[in-house]
Formats: C-alpha cells, sequence, structure tokens
C-alpha cells in the first residue's frame, strides 16, 4: 500500500524516535507520529510523505497506551515548553536511555557501551532556574477557546507553538517554573495590556514589548525580572518595576534589556538596571555563582549538583593533574573540580562566558583556574600543557571536526565527555574510538517531560 500526503491509517505504535515522536510502520517505511508513544493504537493522518519517511498526526486515539497518564497542564500538546507530560515519567527515563544507547550503535559505530540507567530529576515540576516568554500580537487559541468571540487575539505573553515562530500561547501558568513565576507572569501581563503600548509583532516587526524572562535563585528563593523591549522607554517601564519589588520581596533584580534587532532572541543591545542589584547568585553544590541577565548557567540547579559530582567522579583526579576544560562557559565545572586538580584550563569563545567565569572564581576563591578566550580551532594548539584530562561540554552541534583532531593529537590519559545531545554526542566519540575506550555512559534527566537528555562518558586511552 503507497502512503499518500492526507491518508488516514491505523497504526499501533511500536517505539518512539530521538526526538520524541511515536513510530510506526507501514510496510517498512518509518512513519513518525507526533504525540504518540509506544503501544497506543491510532488512526493517524499522514501531513508529510518522504522517500524514506512520513510524518502524521493523530486524528483518533483507538487504544491508549498503558504508558499514557493524564497531563497535569492544559497547554500540554499544544505548547513547545515540553511535549511528554503525557507519559509516565519512568517511562520517560527508559525511552532517553534508550536514545543514548541507540545513538552510540547506529551513529557512533560503539557497540556494547554500558549505558546506565538514566538518574531522575530531583524535581518533575517547578525544576527550571530561567524562563522566556515571548510576546506577540498573535495569540494561538486552545480548541476549546476557538469559538469564543470574547478573547483578545491580538496579545499574547507566553511560550510558542512547536514548528512556529509567530504564534505564541497566552500562558496563564507553566508548570516548569516554580508557582511565584506564575504570579509574576500574570502581573507583567496585566501591566502590558495595560500600558498603551503595543506588543511586538514577530511577523511585521513593529511594536515595544518583546519578552519576559524571569530567572529564579534555587539557593536564595530570590527572583529576576528581566524585561526586554523593542526601544528605550523608561517612563513607561519603570512603573513595573516599583510594581514588581513592592509587591514581591523574593524579587531582587529587575533589568530592561532593549533590542532592535529582529532576531526573536531575548537578548538585549544593551541593558539598564531598573531595581535591586545588576545579578542574582545561586549555588551548584558549595559554590556560589553570580547570574547576570544574559548569563548562561545550567537549567536544572539541583540537576547540575548530581550531574557535575558524576563529572568529578569520572575525572578521577588526585590534585596532581593539569585538566583542559573545552567549552568552559562561565566556569561552573572548573570551579567544581578545582579544589582536586593541579591547574584546569579552560577555553571558551564567548567573551562574555569568560568574564563570567574569572569573576566566579573570585567569588569562590578559586585561584588554580584559568581561561582562554577564542575559538578553540585556534585556542587549543597555543595551550602549551599537554593535559592529563580533559573535559568536553560542547554546544548541542558537539565539536568540530579540527578540534577533534587536535583532541586526538593532545593525547590526554582521561577524557570526560558532557553533553546534551546523544547524537552529536556519539558521532564525537565515533572518530575517536580508535584511540579511546567508552568505559560507561551515565545519562540524566534536567528536562523532564522533554526529550532531551544530558550525558556524560568516561573515556580512556587505549
Amino acid at each position: 500500500m503507497a502512503v499518500k500526503k492526507g491518508q488516514q491509517l491505523e497504526l499501533k505504535i511500536t517505539d518512539i524516535a530521538f526526538g520524541g515522536k511515536g513510530l510506526a510502520r507501514v510496510n517498512g517505511l518509518a512513519v513518525f507520529v507526533q504525540q504518540a508513544i509506544p503501544l497506543d493504537v491510532v488512526i493517524a493522518r499522514i501531513t508529510k510523505k518522504k522517500k524514506q519517511y512520513a510524518e502524521a498526526r493523530i486524528d483518533t486515539l483507538l487504544e491508549p497506551s498503558p504508558f499514557r497518564i493524564t497531563p497535569p497542564c492544559i497547554y500540554s500538546g499544544f505548547c513547545g515548553g515540553c511535549k511528554w507530560q503525557f507519559m509516565n515519567y519512568e517511562k520517560q527515563l527508559d525511552y532517553k536511555q534508550q536514545h543514548v544507547a541507540e545513538s552510540f550503535e547506529h551513529i557512533g559505530l560503539i557497540k556494547d557501551v554500558s549505558v546506565h540507567a538514566t538518574i531522575p530529576s530531583k524535581l518533575i515540576f517547578g525544576y527550571r532556574n530561567k524562563m522566556e516568554f515571548s510576546c506577540s500580537d498573535r495569540r494561538w487559541l486552545l480548541p476549546k477557546d476557538m469559538d469564543r468571540d470574547d478573547i483578545d487575539r491580538t496579545f499574547a505573553l507566553g511560550l510558542h507553538v512547536p514548528g512556529t515562530f509567530d504564534k505564541v500561547l497566552d500562558t496563564k501558568t507553566c508548570l516548569l517554573q516554580p508557582e511565584l513565576g506564575n504570579h509574576i507572569l500574570e502581573q507583567v501581563r496585566r501591566f502590558i495590556k495595560g500600558s498603551g503600548l503595543p506588543v511586538y509583532g514577530l511577523r511585521s516587526h513593529s511594536g515595544f514589548w518583546r519578552f519576559v524572562m524571569l530567572r529564579h535563585s534555587a539557593a536564595y528563593d530570590q527572583w529576576m525580572v528581566n524585561i526586554i523591549t523593542a526601544a528605550e522607554d523608561r517612563k513607561t517601564v519603570q512603573p513595573l518595576a516599583d510594581q514588581l519589588i513592592e509587591s514581591n520581596p523574593k524579587i531582587v533584580s529587575i533589568i530592561n534589556n532593549i533590542t532592535s534587532r529582529k532576531a526573536g532572541v531575548a537578548i538585549g543591545e544593551y541593558e539598564i538596571l531598573l531595581a535591586g542589584t545588576s545579578c542574582i547568585r545561586d549555588k551548584i553544590g558549595l559554590f556560589e555563582f553570580e547570574i547576570s541577565a544574559n548569563s548562561f548557567f545550567q537549567t536544572n540547579t539541583l540537576g547540575a549538583e548530581r550531574l557535575y559530582e558524576n563529572v568529578k567522579a569520572y575525572a578521577a583526579l588526585t590534585g596532581k593533574e593539569t585538566v583542559l576544560d573545552l567549552y568552559s562557559g562561565t566556569g561552573t565545572i572548573a570551579i567544581y573540580l578545582a579544589a582536586d586538580a593541579k591547574e584546569i584550563i579552560g577555553l571558551e569563545i564567548a567573551e562574555s562566558a569568560v568574564i563570567d567565569a574569572e569573576n566566579n572564581c573570585r567569588i569562590n576563591r578559586i585561584s588554580n583556574c584559568r581561561f582562554i578566550l577564542g575559538d578553540l580551532r585556534k585556542t587549543l594548539g597555543q595551550v602549551c600543557a599537554r593535559p592529563d584530562v580533559m573535559i568536553i561540554d560542547p554546544p548541542r552541534s558537539g565539536m568540530h571536526g579540527d578540534v577533534v583532531r587536535q583532541v586526538l593529537k593532545m593525547q590526554p590519559k582521561r577524557i570526560v565527555y558532557v553533553s546534551c545531545n546523544p547524537a552529536t554526542m556519539a558521532r564525537d566519540i565515533g572518530l575517536m574510538k580508535e584511540s579511546y575506550s567508552v568505559l560507561e555512559v551515565q545519562p540524566f534527566d534536567m528536562f523532564p517531560h522533554t526529550h532531551h537528555i544530558e550525558s556524560v562518558a568516561r573515556m580512556e586511552k587505549k
């Protein structure tokens, strides 16, 4: 039977693909079904047909999988914030472990890698310490609201609908952030709607209000509110800051980032401090970190401590080692390991991250870490010390091939590879498999109710 776009098919979901879609097969053709999980029986409509695969969405759920649960969030299935709320949490952990193991086998072409069971998040809701909410003049309505005439469709403040850049849900409650975040968001929403200034149009590129970013310190239970606008207008924004500070004692920092750029990124060209301090502080383990509005910091604070403890165990430092920390960011891993190393040298391309890393070393009185700014393809070759241990924590895209080749030339005894993308992790380690053995891999669930998974691999020179 030929599969065609628009066709309806009865399918039994047999597996789950990386990316979180359910997988069924029709005469050997892979069909990826949105919001489906193994053992679902569905009537699905084909939305895309390619030579090697098809994509579909569920029209009717005939038999729900035993792994299905009722999601607690009203936006589940429509919001891009988290797509697996309807799946039993233990099953989420199983599938994440499976994705890591399959990536090593099929992408890295490394068989029989010891991939441990996924370590769960301490919190499965309220775990995010940073949330970004977009303003839009095109509100996406839930099916139950489609026929209502009393809803303003020209205003939304919330999270994007998957696969769209301009359609935003007017998110009243997000379960991924601590509860106070939702009250702050509602207060900001009311102010923006009554301000008389328009929200930003993601198609027209006109309007004033662009994003609201909320940061939370898990250690001190304090908040930063970052309002991103298209222009500077302190007379409009300052009263919002005054209201927030007066009504919420836990808010200690209010920032206004201003950007006229069209790119849909919640980072300003410059910023103004409206109230409180310019940073908040949080802790990972015993170490304290200063976080500015645009700093990178691990999104799941409690999960980060478990992750870093695992990195520390895999590094097996004795105090005599020189450690290279590739893609060192704001220095969190380097600082966490510093007491057990002779010296740690961090390499990072973002100047703001290096500034943050050096500041974090001062805060924690760390004297044996130094950071080199620049593209790793150039700076790695300039490092004089031959490392005993190398920590590699690249972005989702993984390592550049030139960097892999330089790592192999440097020949560290041990490598600890930290990744938020099993596919690029497996690809990179596959390029090193002739020289390094993968002794074990530990997945961590830093992002419950999403398909995303963090992993740490322990590698040793053959």
